[in-house]
């Protein structure tokens, strides 16, 4: 058994496709039209055959009510790894994402967090 796929619930398909691609790095993989939304998936340059993160519309009232309420509390909805924290964040300010919490130094990992402009919070994360 190994995990292929997970999600994020946003609130604009097409807004967080242009993110977590123009502005994150990652690569679409999947882009299928359902109706009004897609089966929209995105997967790291690093490993286009690896997990694959769906960007699921928020539509259901529970997913709204999750995610404001995660984002509430400062919680991440999602966790990337990457090789620098500290560089990444200003790679990352630098495309004007907005961080929730500046690089922190915890024990053997550095994490920092952003708002992902579609209603979530995301940690990068690296060890030391």
């Amino acid at each position: 058994m190994k995990i292929t796929l997970t999600s994020i619930h946003v609130n604009d398909q097409a807004r967080a496709q242009a993110f977590y691609t123009e502005v994150l790095g990652f690569v679409t993989k999947h882009d299928v039209p359902l109706g009004e939304n897609r089966w929209l998936t995105v997967v790291s340059p690093e490993a286009p055959e690896g997990v694959e993160l769906l960007l699921e519309p928020d539509e259901h009232p529970a997913a709204k009510a999750y995610a404001a309420a995660l984002v509430a509390d400062g919680i991440p909805a999602a966790s990337f790894t990457v090789d620098d924290v500290h560089a990444e964040t200003e790679r990352l300010k630098g495309r004007g994402v907005t961080f929730t919490q500046e690089p922190l130094e915890t024990g053997p990992v550095t994490t920092a967090v952003f708002d992902d402009t579609c209603g979530n919070l995301v940690q990068i994360v690296s060890q030391r």
